[in-house]
């Protein structure tokens, strides 16, 4: 493939450039924070100081951003995408976001003679440094095709969805339900410690039976441990359980179960812990069981 942009370094993008080096890749890279470029480019890529820069450098652009908010600005405002893209480059927006920021960004793309395909990865910072992340794309299926040498790279499967949005939306559902589980998980092992239980052999017994998942196995033994180092912070998971009910009031979808999750998150966030992990919300549990 052809030298490949890759805007956006925080847990997640770093470590996904990354491999994209280790493999080969020439690699052109931006941060808001140029100084987070600086580890990438010891393993050999290149810098440049606006996401146009690297647009007009590069084929393929990948961005990989916090939120919709900062999707959309490197898009749209000065020094950004629009500025560059044109016919025969691509751009591929792999952020969590809404559908309709999606197709704001596809249509803005397209119009300057540009593809664009978003594709929202399932997975954190482990699987994103192993090369072990689920890629939901949606658009241009052409561009999905001339980019699946580096999602190769980046991830152990990818899909292809069909029109822009059903990736975002395929993402925001699977989050959905991750940050559902790790609340009814938080409760389980509140529970368990305050019936006398051995929390540790909670995690033997889940582990053996039909609920067992790789998440359980992966967060139980750190929450125990009260160890919140991120790999997927808690701010950003907070704001896919919103985008999802939002997404679910479009739908006439009713949502108790995300709605009471996102609420514990909220309240995570309220008393500081936005920037933990996501299984941090077991903080709020345990103190909600203790005041009561």
């Amino acid at each position: 493939m052809e030298e490949i942009g890759f805007l956006g370094l925080g847990i997640m993008g770093k470590a996904m450039s990354m491999n994209l080096l280790k493999h080969g890749f020439k690699v052109t890279v931006w941060n808001r924070t140029l100084s987070r470029c600086d580890e990438l480019v010891e393993h050999g890529a290149s810098v440049e100081k606006t996401p146009a820069a690297v647009v007009k450098k590069c084929k393929y652009t990948i961005a990989m951003l916090s939120d919709p908010e900062a999707a959309l600005s490197v898009v749209f405002d000065k020094d950004g995408i629009l500025e560059q893209i044109g016919g025969g480059k691509g751009y591929i927006d792999m952020s969590t976001v809404d559908a309709d920021t999606s197709s704001k960004i596809s249509e803005a793309i397209s119009s300057k003679g540009g593809y664009f395909l978003e594709a929202p990865v399932s997975g954190s910072k482990k699987p994103a440094e192993d090369g072990q992340l689920v890629i939901l794309a949606a658009g241009e299926k052409a561009l999905y095709e001339e980019v699946l040498p580096a999602f190769d790279v980046l991830g152990k499967k990818s899909f292809y969805l069909g029109k822009v949005g059903n990736g975002a939306k395929m993402k925001l559902v699977v989050n959905m339900i991750m940050g559902s589980m790790i609340n009814a998980f938080s409760e389980g092992l509140v529970l368990a410690d305050k019936s006398g239980l051995n929390p540790h052999t909670l995690l033997d017994v889940l582990d053996l039976g039909g609920i067992a998942n790789p998440m359980f196995r992966m967060k139980g033994p750190t929450m125990i441990g009260n160890n919140y180092t991120p790999a997927f912070p808690l701010k950003h998971q907070q704001k896919d359980m919103r985008l999802a009910l939002s997404l679910g009031d479009e739908n006439a979808v009713a949502m108790p179960v995300a709605a009471a999750a996102n609420e514990a998150f909220k309240k995570a966030r309220s008393v500081g812990l936005g920037d933990l992990d996501f299984s941090a919300v077991y903080e709020i549990v345990k103190v909600a069981e203790s005041s009561s």
